[in-house]
């Protein structure tokens, strides 16, 4: 898909955030991401959704993999760090193995040099949100922002120790060992800018990051919701996610919080241009775009 990988930044209250982004691709078919989708209700959804979060060949959902840059009067932050190379994904072969270091390159492209970086923080740690945590450098594991200190939710650690997962030992263990890992509470705070929210349910750990300048707000969510399907209906849980009925909590909380609010949405999966606001619609909710981005 003809995407542009590093749109401009835009500003959020004082602060700068700007997409640096892995791919965009049609991931696959809603009915296998939600398995509690019934085609009627994906049939009615899609005339809206179609060319923008389904594509019109397939049918397939639309995927961003991306990150967030966000500098402060203060820091330097990565949200999220997508897929990385050489990485196992037992679940996805694609993934699995990459040798294209684009995204790295792109954030280079946006003025910044990993030892520029001051905080790596995850939602979670599946492999597409945790994968440039690390890279493999003489056959060994090293932190990719050899300055960063990474803010990971403690209980989202003890999960990937206890479950064993690829990513856990590729993408946060050799963090830890380094010493560069901030293993926090769901509801940490950086600072008087950026904090920490639990949103359970894709995974035990997982959580939402604010940003708070100058009277604006922004929520990057992470995997709460991985379509604007799930904001018309967010008791579609995600085909993955470890507790639906705890995402479904999560879900139905933020988003309400969103909608009364007016805060801007920054997903990590919806497609590009990706952000915009969410207006309640009854017991749904409805996403709209808004492009601040130059």
């Amino acid at each position: 898909m003809n995407v542009n990988l590093l749109p401009e930044p835009f500003p959020l209250g004082e602060m700068q955030v700007r997409r640096v982004m892995e791919m965009q691709i049609p991931f696959r078919m809603p009915s296998e991401m939600f398995p509690d989708a019934d085609p009627e209700g994906i049939a009615a959804l899609a005339p809206e959704l179609t060319p923008w979060a389904i594509d019109p060949e397939t049918g397939m959902a639309i995927l961003a993999v991306q990150s967030y840059l966000v500098r402060t009067s203060r820091h330097t932050i990565l949200i999220d760090t997508c897929i990385g190379c050489d990485k196992t994904n037992t679940r996805i072969p694609s993934w699995s193995g990459r040798s294209d270091r684009g995204w790295l390159r792109r954030l280079g492209e946006a003025g910044v040099a990993p030892e520029d970086v001051d905080f790596v923080f995850c939602t979670h740690m599946h492999a597409d949100h945790s994968g440039w945590n690390t890279q493999l450098v003489d056959g060994r594991w090293v932190p990719t922002f050899p300055n960063a200190r990474y803010v990971i939710s403690r209980a989202e650690v003890e999960w990937g120790e206890q479950a064993g997962i690829p990513q856990y030992e590729e993408n946060v263990l050799p963090v830890i060992r380094a010493g560069q890992a901030e293993l926090v509470e769901g509801d940490h705070a950086l600072d008087d800018e950026i904090r920490l929210e639990p949103t359970p349910g894709h995974t035990p750990g997982h959580v939402a990051v604010h940003l708070e300048s100058r009277g604006t707000h922004g929520v990057m969510w992470g995997d709460l919701l991985h379509s604007p399907l799930q904001c018309a209906r967010p008791d579609w849980w995600f085909m993955i996610d470890s507790d639906p009925e705890q995402g479904i909590e999560s879900r139905r909380r933020v988003l309400g919080a969103c909608a009364e609010h007016r805060h801007l949405v920054l997903p990590a999966h919806f497609p590009s241009p990706s952000i915009g606001r969410v207006t309640a619609e009854g017991d749904a909710f409805r996403f709209r775009l808004e492009t601040p981005e130059g």
